[in-house]
Protein backbone atom coordinates (compact mmCIF):
# COMPACT_ATOMS: atom_id res chain seq x y z
CA UNK A 1 0.00 0.00 0.00
CA UNK A 2 2.85 2.40 0.82
CA UNK A 3 4.31 1.78 -2.64
CA UNK A 4 1.01 2.68 -4.33
CA UNK A 5 0.62 5.82 -2.19
CA UNK A 6 4.12 6.96 -3.20
CA UNK A 7 3.29 6.37 -6.85
CA UNK A 8 0.05 8.38 -6.55
CA UNK A 9 1.88 11.27 -4.87
CA UNK A 10 4.51 11.18 -7.61
CA UNK A 11 1.72 11.21 -10.20
CA UNK A 12 0.19 14.40 -8.81
CA UNK A 13 3.58 16.10 -8.34
CA UNK A 14 4.49 15.32 -11.96
CA UNK A 15 1.18 16.69 -13.25
CA UNK A 16 1.57 19.85 -11.13
CA UNK A 17 5.08 20.51 -12.43
CA UNK A 18 4.06 19.89 -16.04
CA UNK A 19 1.04 22.18 -15.71
CA UNK A 20 3.32 24.93 -14.35
CA UNK A 21 5.83 24.49 -17.16
CA UNK A 22 3.08 24.38 -19.80
CA UNK A 23 1.47 27.56 -18.50
CA UNK A 24 4.81 29.37 -18.29
CA UNK A 25 5.87 28.37 -21.81
CA UNK A 26 2.68 29.73 -23.36
CA UNK A 27 3.09 33.02 -21.54
CA UNK A 28 6.39 33.73 -23.28
CA UNK A 29 5.41 32.47 -26.74
CA UNK A 30 5.06 35.16 -29.43
CA UNK A 31 1.61 36.06 -30.68
CA UNK A 32 -1.33 37.84 -29.05
CA UNK A 33 -4.38 35.54 -28.82
CA UNK A 34 -6.70 38.52 -28.24
CA UNK A 35 -5.71 40.18 -31.52
CA UNK A 36 -5.97 36.82 -33.29
CA UNK A 37 -9.51 36.44 -31.96
CA UNK A 38 -10.60 39.98 -32.88
CA UNK A 39 -8.70 40.28 -36.15
CA UNK A 40 -6.19 42.86 -37.37
CA UNK A 41 -8.77 45.66 -37.58
CA UNK A 42 -9.64 45.66 -33.85
CA UNK A 43 -8.99 48.86 -31.95
CA UNK A 44 -7.38 49.16 -28.51
CA UNK A 45 -10.74 49.55 -26.74
CA UNK A 46 -11.97 46.22 -28.10
CA UNK A 47 -8.70 44.54 -27.18
CA UNK A 48 -8.83 45.90 -23.63
CA UNK A 49 -12.49 44.88 -23.17
CA UNK A 50 -11.95 41.29 -24.31
CA UNK A 51 -8.75 41.04 -22.27
CA UNK A 52 -10.74 41.87 -19.13
CA UNK A 53 -13.56 39.49 -20.08
CA UNK A 54 -11.12 36.60 -20.41
CA UNK A 55 -9.26 37.54 -17.24
CA UNK A 56 -5.95 38.04 -19.02
CA UNK A 57 -5.38 41.35 -17.26
CA UNK A 58 -5.00 39.64 -13.89
CA UNK A 59 -1.65 38.67 -12.34
CA UNK A 60 -0.09 35.56 -13.82
CA UNK A 61 -0.27 33.54 -10.61
CA UNK A 62 -4.02 34.20 -10.40
CA UNK A 63 -4.44 33.16 -14.03
CA UNK A 64 -2.47 29.96 -13.33
CA UNK A 65 -4.51 29.04 -10.27
CA UNK A 66 -7.75 29.64 -12.20
CA UNK A 67 -6.46 27.51 -15.05
CA UNK A 68 -5.48 24.65 -12.72
CA UNK A 69 -8.90 24.88 -11.07
CA UNK A 70 -10.44 24.54 -14.51
CA UNK A 71 -8.26 21.52 -15.26
CA UNK A 72 -9.47 19.82 -12.08
CA UNK A 73 -13.13 20.43 -12.99
CA UNK A 74 -12.81 19.67 -16.70
CA UNK A 75 -13.13 23.30 -17.78
CA UNK A 76 -10.21 23.86 -20.13
CA UNK A 77 -11.37 27.25 -21.36
CA UNK A 78 -12.68 28.49 -24.68
CA UNK A 79 -11.03 27.89 -28.04
CA UNK A 80 -10.13 31.14 -29.77
CA UNK A 81 -10.42 29.79 -33.32
CA UNK A 82 -13.46 27.53 -32.96
CA UNK A 83 -15.32 29.57 -30.29
CA UNK A 84 -16.19 26.30 -28.52
CA UNK A 85 -15.14 24.83 -25.16
CA UNK A 86 -11.74 23.17 -25.39
CA UNK A 87 -13.00 20.09 -23.53
CA UNK A 88 -15.77 19.65 -26.12
CA UNK A 89 -13.30 19.81 -29.01
CA UNK A 90 -11.01 17.27 -27.33
CA UNK A 91 -13.88 14.87 -26.62
CA UNK A 92 -15.01 15.11 -30.26
CA UNK A 93 -11.55 14.21 -31.58
CA UNK A 94 -10.59 11.75 -28.83
CA UNK A 95 -12.20 8.58 -30.31
CA UNK A 96 -10.07 8.84 -33.45
CA UNK A 97 -6.75 9.18 -31.61
CA UNK A 98 -7.63 6.56 -28.98
CA UNK A 99 -8.69 4.08 -31.65
CA UNK A 100 -5.51 4.71 -33.63
CA UNK A 101 -3.34 4.33 -30.51
CA UNK A 102 -5.13 1.13 -29.42
CA UNK A 103 -4.75 -0.54 -32.83
CA UNK A 104 -1.10 0.55 -33.00
CA UNK A 105 -0.28 -0.84 -29.55
CA UNK A 106 -2.10 -4.10 -30.34
CA UNK A 107 -0.05 -4.55 -33.52
CA UNK A 108 3.22 -3.82 -31.69
CA UNK A 109 2.45 -6.25 -28.84
CA UNK A 110 1.16 -9.04 -31.11
CA UNK A 111 4.18 -8.82 -33.43
CA UNK A 112 7.16 -7.66 -31.33
CA UNK A 113 6.89 -10.11 -28.41
CA UNK A 114 6.43 -13.37 -30.42
CA UNK A 115 9.03 -12.22 -32.97
CA UNK A 116 11.56 -11.39 -30.25
CA UNK A 117 10.99 -14.75 -28.56
CA UNK A 118 11.25 -16.62 -31.86
CA UNK A 119 14.58 -15.01 -32.76
CA UNK A 120 15.99 -15.30 -29.22
CA UNK A 121 15.60 -19.09 -29.39
CA UNK A 122 17.63 -19.06 -32.62
CA UNK A 123 20.49 -16.77 -31.63
CA UNK A 124 23.05 -16.18 -34.42
CA UNK A 125 21.04 -18.27 -36.87
CA UNK A 126 20.07 -17.15 -40.37
CA UNK A 127 16.60 -16.14 -39.19
CA UNK A 128 18.15 -14.04 -36.39
CA UNK A 129 20.42 -12.21 -38.84
CA UNK A 130 17.64 -11.64 -41.40
CA UNK A 131 15.03 -10.41 -38.91
CA UNK A 132 17.53 -8.19 -37.08
CA UNK A 133 18.65 -6.64 -40.38
CA UNK A 134 15.07 -5.99 -41.52
CA UNK A 135 14.09 -4.43 -38.20
CA UNK A 136 17.21 -2.26 -38.31
CA UNK A 137 15.92 -0.92 -41.62
CA UNK A 138 12.48 -0.36 -40.05
CA UNK A 139 14.02 1.79 -37.32
CA UNK A 140 15.57 4.11 -39.91
CA UNK A 141 12.43 4.81 -41.97
CA UNK A 142 10.71 8.15 -41.16
CA UNK A 143 7.03 7.66 -40.33
CA UNK A 144 5.74 10.22 -42.85
CA UNK A 145 7.68 8.54 -45.68
CA UNK A 146 6.56 5.09 -44.56
CA UNK A 147 2.97 6.34 -44.56
CA UNK A 148 3.28 7.52 -48.16
CA UNK A 149 4.78 4.15 -49.19
CA UNK A 150 1.90 2.29 -47.57
CA UNK A 151 -0.58 4.56 -49.35
CA UNK A 152 1.10 3.87 -52.71
CA UNK A 153 1.55 0.10 -52.38
CA UNK A 154 -1.36 -0.93 -50.18
CA UNK A 155 -3.92 1.84 -50.25
CA UNK A 156 -3.88 2.15 -54.03
CA UNK A 157 -4.02 -1.60 -54.68
CA UNK A 158 -6.43 -2.89 -52.02
CA UNK A 159 -9.89 -1.37 -51.66
CA UNK A 160 -10.14 -2.38 -47.99
CA UNK A 161 -7.58 0.24 -46.97
CA UNK A 162 -8.63 3.87 -46.83
CA UNK A 163 -5.91 6.35 -47.75
CA UNK A 164 -7.58 9.40 -46.17
CA UNK A 165 -10.51 10.35 -43.97
CA UNK A 166 -12.20 8.56 -41.12
CA UNK A 167 -15.33 6.44 -40.77
CA UNK A 168 -16.87 6.40 -37.25
CA UNK A 169 -17.16 3.00 -35.58
CA UNK A 170 -20.89 3.58 -35.15
CA UNK A 171 -21.25 3.89 -38.93
CA UNK A 172 -19.16 0.91 -40.01
CA UNK A 173 -16.77 -1.24 -37.97
CA UNK A 174 -15.04 -2.50 -41.10
CA UNK A 175 -14.84 1.03 -42.51
CA UNK A 176 -13.35 2.43 -39.30
CA UNK A 177 -10.80 -0.37 -39.09
CA UNK A 178 -9.88 0.05 -42.75
CA UNK A 179 -9.40 3.79 -42.25
CA UNK A 180 -7.13 3.30 -39.22
CA UNK A 181 -5.12 0.24 -40.25
CA UNK A 182 -2.64 1.97 -42.57
CA UNK A 183 -2.01 4.84 -40.11
CA UNK A 184 -1.57 2.29 -37.32
CA UNK A 185 0.93 0.30 -39.39
CA UNK A 186 2.79 3.52 -40.18
CA UNK A 187 3.33 4.14 -36.47
CA UNK A 188 3.70 0.49 -35.45
CA UNK A 189 6.39 -0.69 -37.88
CA UNK A 190 9.22 1.51 -36.48
CA UNK A 191 8.03 0.70 -32.94
CA UNK A 192 8.09 -3.03 -33.68
CA UNK A 193 11.65 -2.69 -34.95
CA UNK A 194 12.77 -1.09 -31.68
CA UNK A 195 10.74 -3.18 -29.24
CA UNK A 196 11.62 -6.44 -30.94
CA UNK A 197 15.28 -5.87 -30.07
CA UNK A 198 14.46 -5.18 -26.41
CA UNK A 199 12.33 -8.33 -26.19
CA UNK A 200 15.05 -10.40 -27.88
CA UNK A 201 17.76 -9.13 -25.53
CA UNK A 202 15.57 -9.61 -22.42
CA UNK A 203 14.78 -13.21 -23.41
CA UNK A 204 18.42 -13.96 -24.21
CA UNK A 205 19.50 -12.62 -20.83
CA UNK A 206 17.07 -14.92 -19.04
CA UNK A 207 17.98 -17.97 -21.16
CA UNK A 208 21.59 -17.71 -19.98
CA UNK A 209 20.71 -17.82 -16.28
CA UNK A 210 21.18 -20.91 -14.10
CA UNK A 211 17.51 -21.42 -13.27
CA UNK A 212 16.74 -22.10 -16.95
CA UNK A 213 19.36 -24.84 -17.12
CA UNK A 214 17.94 -26.34 -13.92
CA UNK A 215 14.40 -26.36 -15.31
CA UNK A 216 15.56 -27.90 -18.58
CA UNK A 217 17.46 -30.61 -16.70
CA UNK A 218 14.15 -31.75 -15.21
CA UNK A 219 12.89 -32.60 -18.68
CA UNK A 220 10.29 -29.86 -18.86
CA UNK A 221 9.17 -28.99 -22.39
CA UNK A 222 10.91 -26.04 -24.01
CA UNK A 223 7.62 -24.30 -24.67
CA UNK A 224 6.76 -24.41 -20.96
CA UNK A 225 10.23 -23.15 -20.03
CA UNK A 226 9.95 -20.28 -22.48
CA UNK A 227 6.42 -19.10 -21.85
CA UNK A 228 5.87 -19.95 -18.18
CA UNK A 229 9.25 -19.06 -16.73
CA UNK A 230 11.48 -17.08 -19.11
CA UNK A 231 8.81 -14.74 -20.48
CA UNK A 232 7.41 -13.96 -17.03
CA UNK A 233 10.83 -13.14 -15.62
CA UNK A 234 11.51 -10.95 -18.66
CA UNK A 235 8.34 -8.92 -18.28
CA UNK A 236 9.82 -6.16 -16.09
CA UNK A 237 12.21 -4.80 -18.77
CA UNK A 238 9.69 -5.58 -21.52
CA UNK A 239 6.93 -3.77 -19.64
CA UNK A 240 9.21 -0.77 -19.15
CA UNK A 241 9.77 -0.48 -22.87
CA UNK A 242 6.12 -0.92 -23.74
CA UNK A 243 5.24 1.75 -21.21
CA UNK A 244 7.47 4.14 -23.14
CA UNK A 245 5.63 3.30 -26.37
CA UNK A 246 2.70 5.41 -25.22
CA UNK A 247 4.54 8.71 -25.59
CA UNK A 248 6.05 7.63 -28.89
CA UNK A 249 2.68 6.52 -30.28
CA UNK A 250 1.09 9.83 -29.26
CA UNK A 251 3.94 11.72 -30.92
CA UNK A 252 3.52 9.55 -34.01
CA UNK A 253 -0.18 10.34 -34.30
CA UNK A 254 0.57 14.06 -34.67
CA UNK A 255 2.38 13.45 -37.97
CA UNK A 256 0.42 10.45 -39.20
CA UNK A 257 -2.97 12.09 -38.71
CA UNK A 258 -1.76 14.85 -41.01
CA UNK A 259 -0.61 12.38 -43.67
CA UNK A 260 -3.88 10.40 -43.64
CA UNK A 261 -6.19 13.38 -42.97
CA UNK A 262 -7.57 11.87 -39.78
CA UNK A 263 -9.63 14.22 -37.59
CA UNK A 264 -7.86 13.34 -34.35
CA UNK A 265 -6.07 15.22 -31.59
CA UNK A 266 -2.81 15.32 -33.53
CA UNK A 267 -4.37 17.18 -36.45
CA UNK A 268 -6.25 19.44 -34.03
CA UNK A 269 -2.99 20.23 -32.23
CA UNK A 270 -1.26 21.26 -35.47
CA UNK A 271 -4.23 23.46 -36.38
CA UNK A 272 -4.33 25.13 -32.96
CA UNK A 273 -0.57 25.82 -33.00
CA UNK A 274 -0.68 27.40 -36.46
CA UNK A 275 -3.59 29.66 -35.42
CA UNK A 276 -2.03 30.56 -32.02
CA UNK A 277 -5.06 29.12 -30.25
CA UNK A 278 -3.26 28.95 -26.90
CA UNK A 279 -6.16 27.68 -24.74
CA UNK A 280 -6.70 24.76 -27.13
CA UNK A 281 -2.99 23.97 -27.36
CA UNK A 282 -2.67 24.03 -23.57
CA UNK A 283 -5.67 21.74 -23.18
CA UNK A 284 -4.38 19.18 -25.70
CA UNK A 285 -0.86 19.26 -24.23
CA UNK A 286 -2.23 18.63 -20.73
CA UNK A 287 -4.45 15.80 -21.98
CA UNK A 288 -1.52 14.12 -23.73
CA UNK A 289 0.64 14.63 -20.64
CA UNK A 290 -1.99 13.14 -18.36
CA UNK A 291 -2.38 10.10 -20.64
CA UNK A 292 1.38 9.44 -20.70
CA UNK A 293 1.82 9.95 -16.95
CA UNK A 294 -1.19 7.72 -16.20
CA UNK A 295 0.18 4.92 -18.38
CA UNK A 296 3.54 5.12 -16.62
CA UNK A 297 1.73 5.03 -13.27
CA UNK A 298 -0.14 1.86 -14.31
CA UNK A 299 3.16 0.33 -15.47
CA UNK A 300 4.66 1.02 -12.02
CA UNK A 301 1.68 -0.72 -10.41
CA UNK A 302 2.10 -3.71 -12.72
CA UNK A 303 5.75 -3.91 -11.63
CA UNK A 304 4.61 -4.60 -8.08
CA UNK A 305 2.19 -7.27 -9.32
CA UNK A 306 4.84 -9.08 -11.39
CA UNK A 307 7.55 -8.74 -8.73
CA UNK A 308 6.24 -8.25 -5.13
CA UNK A 309 9.76 -7.37 -3.97
CA UNK A 310 9.36 -3.96 -5.64
CA UNK A 311 6.73 -3.02 -3.06
CA UNK A 312 9.39 -3.19 -0.36
CA UNK A 313 11.72 -0.67 -2.03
Amino acid sequence: MAYIIRRILLLFITLALISLITFAVFQVMPGDPIRIMLGPDADEAQVETLTKQLGLDRPLHIQYLEWVKGLATGDLGQSIRFSKPVSELIVDRLPVTLSLAAITLAIVVVVAIPLGMFVARRKNSLSDVVVSSVTQLGMAIPSFWLGMLLILYLGMNFSFFSISGYVPWSTSIAGAFGALLLPALTIAIPQIAVKFRYVRNAILEQLELDYVRTIRSKGIKERVVLYKHVLRNSMIPILTIFGLITAEVVAGTIIVEQVFALPGLGKLLITSISSRDFPLVQGIVMYITFAVVLINFLVDILYSVLDPRIRLT
